[in-house]
């Protein structure tokens, strides 16, 4: 009887399409910045403000997509452990110490503007967004690795 449920299991199941990974996210900086990010810790200080400056001395801007941004959200779930709506208790009582969250922009495009002509500027977007206006120094792979290695992309046309 097991065998049979399990064949009409499969069966029904094989019309329908299978769950895609999560995309792969690109970690970006001004192409003139020299500082990397070692690790997912690494990244999750920048993104908490509790690591603030460059190797070189430059004030880290980190940039955050707005909350109900699939990238955001996937971003906060694997650096910061979370979804963006269960920080705002952590952003209102460090506000009152004169941390202040990082800034949100609209959009990925607004993403690689705001990083490219922000020195000491910080983002993420999908991978196969990365341009000449900036330099990936990590990545946040769909099965939820991070690397500092570039992952081969299967970016369309």
């Amino acid at each position: 009887m097991s065998v049979l449920l399990l064949g009409w299991t499969l069966l029904l199941c094989m019309g329908q399409p299978l769950a895609a990974p999560a995309d792969t996210l690109a970690v970006v900086v001004p192409k003139t910045q020299s500082g990397k990010i070692g690790s997912l810790v690494d990244l999750s200080l920048i993104y908490w403000r509790k690591k603030l400056y460059w190797s070189e001395g430059v004030r880290m801007q980190p940039v955050n997509l707005p909350t109900d941004s699939p990238q955001r959200r996937q971003f906060s779930q694997r650096v910061l452990g979370s979804l963006p709506e269960a920080q705002a208790e952590y952003w209102n009582e460090v506000y009152y110490h004169g941390t202040t969250p990082p800034h949100v922009v609209s959009s990925q495009e607004a993403v690689l503007r705001y990083v490219a002509d922000t020195p000491g500027g910080i983002g993420y977007v999908d991978a196969c967004k990365v341009d000449a206006r900036v330099k990936a120094v990590a990545w946040l792979l769909g099965d939820g690795s991070f690397t500092t290695s570039q992952p081969a992309l299967n970016c369309p046309p």
